[in-house]
């Protein structure tokens, strides 16, 4: 009876060393996320910019929603592509917040906006031409190469 014992604390324990580890392995994950590596969370750990522990019940508490380390890394990477998208700070609790959208979660669309000159341009359908507005508002029509049209991604 008494190894009984000693080996069902040998499998509790074990079970809860491998229980910690998937539960590092999201909070590592979302913390390569924000773009940090595994150096780098263990060095701003022992400095205490980090705070790991806090990181860690919502680390548990998305590994229970989602049921599995790959479904709570694919949820973490989603919202993180989201948030980046539109200069948005997240946490492992916006996960949650945005758990029901996840399947309509993307990122934002880059968009690049035509310039000549530093002035802004307008495609006008019906006339089929290229204006540009000057800085008094006015539409002056485009005669140079469309190679000398600036394209900026605007966010």
């Amino acid at each position: 009876m008494v190894k009984k014992k000693k080996t069902k604390k040998k499998i509790k324990s074990r079970k809860k060393k491998q229980e910690e580890t998937k539960i590092q392995k999201i909070v590592n994950h979302y913390f390569y996320s924000k773009g940090l590596s595994l150096d780098k969370i263990k060095k701003d750990a022992k400095k205490k910019k980090i705070v790991y522990s806090r990181f860690t019940r919502p680390a548990k508490q998305l590994l229970e929603l989602a049921g599995s380390t790959r479904k709570a890394k694919s949820a973490i990477t989603k919202v993180a592509e989201w948030a980046k998208s539109r200069n948005l700070d997240y946490a492992i609790e916006t996960v949650f917040k945005k758990w029901l959208e996840l399947d309509r979660l993307k990122p934002k669309e880059i968009v690049k906006k035509p310039y000549y000159r530093k002035n802004p341009m307008v495609w006008s359908e019906t006339k089929k031409k290229w204006y540009v507005i000057d800085r008094d508002g006015t539409w002056l029509e485009f005669a140079d190469k469309e190679s000398e049209i600036e394209w900026k991604i605007i966010k």
